[in-house]
């Protein structure tokens, strides 16, 4: 079973995915390269699925606390 820390560990480090993915979106955006906005886009979306997956280990965490 999972560590009870993971989740919020997962969860922070898609908020930092998420973070400088944006960044990276942005700056594409502003000076028209479509890879570093591609690669900002990317990071992004890895982002979600990190914090989704944080979220997921605490939903398992609350389930097994209840048993």
């Amino acid at each position: 079973m999972a560590d009870k820390k993971d989740g919020w560990k997962d969860k922070a480090e898609g908020l930092k995915d998420k973070a400088v993915g944006e960044a990276k979106d942005t700056y594409g955006d502003m000076t028209d390269d479509k890879s570093k906005q591609a690669e900002g886009k990317t990071q992004k979306a890895k982002g979600d699925v990190k914090k989704k997956v944080g979220e997921f280990k605490d939903d398992l965490d609350r389930k097994d606390d209840r048993r």
